[in-house]
């Protein structure tokens, strides 16, 4: 893992979302420009279908060959598919449904209803599978090595659908259901620390004053069952994306790159 996170603050949540935008495009064609596919996990939250709607308005997004990049998501509400809570949804419709993307490499978790019932189990199963078989040997695991791993942070500290102090923190599955969530809907999908921790890079997106002390917990060193922003790493490289709001209570000594 690399060393400590790089935290970059910017004035607004808008600015924000324009610079995190740029990075993920520019990401996205350095991949490619190696030969590779790009591996994308994306996150819910008001700050990233900002991102999301930033990256459908930018003019070089044409830049990236949509055709190979995978997309995941790193939890989902199990509810059912048309219902607008869902992070798939908000994303097709703010981003993916504006993108040449290849259906095969759009890979949505299960939601409730006629494709798996009211077996959240089962659908947390079946997205393990099918992390499982884009694996490739250089891997090393049975999940791909993500080059983009985007989280929000709750005012509580939680990421994806890992809350503080929940079973889920626990798991060494790589994707879990999560029964009983402290946020409604009670019932989610969720990959787990190891699976997160799959990742050349993490970005942290957060804006917001409400956050600010769950920021400054989670780059304290507090731990990361009590704070689960706290826990995941990239392995090249774990970037803080916030703007000034979230960034009140920024530890000092970590090392912060210019922004607007």
């Amino acid at each position: 893992m690399t060393g400590p996170p790089t935290v970059a603050v910017h004035r607004s949540a808008e600015v924000l979302a324009q610079a995190a935008a740029a990075r993920l495009v520019t990401r996205l064609v350095d991949v490619q420009s190696t030969g590779r596919v790009a591996q994308l996990v994306l996150t819910g939250g008001s700050i990233s279908r900002q991102v999301h709607r930033a990256v459908r308005d930018s003019p070089v997004r044409s830049a990236v060959d949509w055709r190979r990049v995978h997309v995941w998501w790193g939890d989902e509400r199990f509810v059912p598919a048309d219902d607008p809570e869902r992070n798939e949804g908000q994303a097709r419709m703010d981003l993916l449904g504006t993108l040449p993307l290849d259906p095969d490499n759009v890979h949505p978790m299960r939601a409730s209803g006629a494709e798996s019932g009211d077996d959240a189990d089962a659908a947390a199963a079946a997205y393990a599978d099918e992390l499982a078989s884009q694996a490739r040997p250089e891997d090393h695991g049975d999940v791909p090595t993500f080059d983009v791993l985007m989280l929000g942070v709750g005012p509580d500290g939680h990421v994806a659908s890992l809350f503080p102090e929940h079973p889920a923190v626990h798991e060494t599955r790589s994707v879990v259901a999560v029964h009983g969530s402290p946020k409604p809907p009670p019932t989610r999908i969720t990959l787990t620390f190891p699976t997160l921790d799959r990742a050349r890079e993490v970005w942290f997106l957060v804006a917001g004053a409400e956050k600010a002390g769950a920021v400054r917990n989670a780059l304290s060193g507090a731990g990361h069952l009590q704070v689960p922003a706290a826990g995941p790493r990239g392995r090249d490289r774990t970037l803080w994306l916030l703007d000034r709001e979230a960034a009140t209570s920024v530890p000092t000594g970590l090392r912060r790159i210019a922004s607007p």
